[in-house]
């Protein structure tokens, strides 16, 4: 059974950075796509991030995150992060990973494994 752990949230000020980490168990991911999403309340679900766990690494941002956030990987640990720098208040969400098998699928779209979030608070 696949299982995905998120860790690393909490309250941050405006500015400062957080770094994310998701923790992949219960199969081989190496065939997969990992991703982060977002949501906070009143508003719908936001792909922020995606990455490739298999050969090239290919990345994927929401505009509203790029250049601020960074998504990585650790392919032996089947960890994924999200290095979260020069947040904002509007930044504050729940954030979860999530994770789906390779395919012709949009990198946002069609995710079919998610984890149970952490929660992100950035003050001003």
């Amino acid at each position: 059974q696949v299982q995905l752990v998120e860790s690393g949230g909490g309250l941050v000020q405006a500015g400062g950075s957080l770094r994310l980490s998701c923790a992949a168990s219960g199969g081989t991911f190496s065939g997969y796509t990992m991703g982060w999403f977002r949501q906070a309340p009143g508003k719908e679900r936001e792909a922020v991030a995606a990455i490739s766990m298999w050969s090239g690494g290919s990345t994927y941002y929401a505009d509203s995150v790029k250049g601020r956030f960074t998504i990585s990987r650790d392919n032996a640990k089947n960890t994924v992060y999200l290095q979260m720098n020069s947040l904002k208040p509007e930044d504050t969400a729940n954030y979860y990973c999530a994770a789906k098998w390779r395919g012709g699928n949009s990198w946002y779209a069609n995710y079919n494994y998610w984890g149970q979030g952490t929660q992100v608070t950035v003050s001003s």
